[in-house]
């Protein structure tokens, strides 16, 4: 069936709910509002879209967390054509975490090299350069209604614990009023979005659920994922829709798999700084620390769209979990797409934006955008000074969210001629973050950004309480008069001393 314009779906969960139920304090959605039987108020959590796009077909999986009272489910989605059984399918939430956690925010650690340490003849590579590979020019990744209206039901069908009905309307009051002969209470503000959708020739993806079928964790109820796919000529995510049920902001995470990374073509676009020294202190506040950078960078770009990752699909480094494999690609939509992508030659790319409830006026539309590379290399000297801070347009795409923690070296130093800042980065495993993974609201009082990073972040406008300096360290094991010229005499060995002795890649012990 013909297509009238745009491109795709929208998240909406329908609830009926007889019984009334205070509202969360959180809520996070994108593009749909939830629908319930009696006045509770509903509210989406925080919304995870993986995107396919292969010439004029997209695949679509959407993962949405509920909270709020719940009797009966149902999801409302616009789409640009009649969805048919073989174009739905549920996938599992686990899927969803794999993804989240290979492109989410990494926070690694460097140890210092013992100053004194000669690499042995016999040697072809230095201790300490293993890591070096992530900052060389040679690339690691692969290089990809009342008035007359009328509904009609075009397609019905089961998928899982959902069952599906695809509606035709002509009048956005006609589609209200088929949804409250069926028990669903329409929120205020639709009628408006409705219409324009009906404008554009989008059908409407209902998915009503069984309510002894969906499972709860920790009051929320956990739906399975699900993907359909359609043709469209225009490339875009339908935001609007989801505001007329919101509690304020909204963030939501979209994955892109494709041949090439895209962006937002009707949004300012922005990426998030990246290779920032920290204090030791984010290794506990990760998530706090992660998400206050995360305000920051929108205070200074409003209304951006920020990308947080674009990598080859089957690489990573440092890898904070598994790579997509070639199930996971085909299980997104590989599948069913005239496209020959496999981890090798297909770009993941992340990216992360937040709406308020009067400042969404179009729903995002996605074109193709340049490589870039930023966030990889080691520290190449004494302070720690690192490339790669900001997105650079490359051949290949390498760009990520990377944080890091620098230990010095704090064990005896016994030669004239010491060499500080060659930094090992083989030490713990990188960690990775995100905002709609749990773990990132402030527990311990608020982040003062300033207070934890250790340099000034030029592209945000942000400085540093704490720059790093040599022999910064809790507890004054090291002077910090040193200055950019390496300690040398029994005065700097005294210094020195007064840390543990310990191999370069012991982890400091903050006091």
């Amino acid at each position: 069936m013909t297509m009238r314009l745009t491109n795709m779906l929208l998240t909406t969960f329908i609830l009926s709910a007889a019984v009334l139920v205070a509202a969360p304090n959180d809520a996070n959605a994108f593009c749909g509002f939830y629908v319930s039987g009696g006045d509770a108020d509903l509210f989406n959590d925080a919304t995870q879209v993986v995107l396919m796009r292969h010439g004029t077909q997209t695949v679509l999986s959407m993962q949405n967390n509920y909270e709020g009272p719940i009797k009966q489910f149902a999801m409302v989605v616009p789409v640009p054509e009649v969805l048919m059984e073989e174009n739905v399918k549920t996938l599992e939430p686990e899927l969803f975490d794999k993804i989240d956690q290979l492109s989410a925010p990494r926070l690694v650690e460097y140890f210092e090299q013992d100053p004194c340490y000669k690499e042995p003849r016999d040697r072809r590579f230095c201790f300490g350069c293993a890591y070096e590979s992530a900052g060389s020019v040679n690339d690691l990744a692969y290089a990809t209604d009342g008035g007359g209206g009328e509904v009609s039901v075009e397609a019905s069908f089961a998928v899982g614990e959902y069952t599906i009905e695809i509606l035709n309307a002509t009048e956005a009051t006609a589609l209200e009023e088929y949804l409250q002969e069926n028990n669903y209470n329409i929120p205020g503000g639709a009628t408006e979005i409705f219409n324009q959708y009906i404008a554009q020739g989008m059908y409407f993806f209902v998915a009503k659920v069984d309510p002894a079928k969906v499972t709860f964790e920790d009051g929320k109820a956990v739906l399975s994922p699900l993907r359909v796919q359609y043709n469209s000529e225009t490339f875009q995510l339908p935001i609007r829709l989801g505001m007329v049920n919101s509690s304020g902001e909204q963030d939501l995470i979209v994955y892109l798999l494709a041949s090439e990374r895209y962006e937002a073509a009707n949004y300012k676009n922005a990426t998030i700084p990246t290779n920032v020294l920290v204090s030791t202190d984010v290794r506990s506040r990760f998530g706090d620390f992660y998400t206050t950078l995360f305000d920051k960078t929108l205070e200074e770009n409003p209304g951006a769209v920020i990308t947080e990752y674009s990598w080859n699909a089957g690489t990573c480094d440092p890898c904070p979990g598994p790579n997509l494999d070639t199930g996971d690609i085909q299980t997104f939509g590989g599948d069913v797409l005239d496209a020959d992508l496999s981890p090798r030659n297909t770009v993941l790319t992340r990216l992360h934006a937040r709406y308020s409830d009067d400042g969404v006026t179009d729903d995002i539309v996605f074109k193709t955008a340049p490589a870039i590379i930023g966030g990889r290399g080691t520290p190449t000297d004494a302070f720690g000074a690192i490339g790669e801070k900001s997105a650079q347009e490359s051949h290949t795409n390498n760009f990520q969210g990377r944080y890091i923690m620098l230990n010095e070296w704090t064990g005896d130093v016994k030669c004239k001629n010491p060499n500080y800042g060659v930094w090992d980065g083989i030490g713990p495993q990188a960690s990775a973050v995100s905002p709609n993974s749990g773990g990132v609201k402030a527990a311990s009082g608020p982040v003062v950004l300033a207070d934890f990073i250790r340099e000034d972040v030029a592209s945000i406008g942000q400085k540093s309480n704490k720059p790093f300096q040599r022999g910064d360290l809790s507890g004054g094991r090291c002077s910090t008069s040193m200055g950019h010229a390496p300690m040398q005499g029994p005065g700097a060995l005294l210094l020195l001393a007064l840390g543990f002795v310990g191999f370069a890649r012991r982890k400091t012990e903050e006091q």
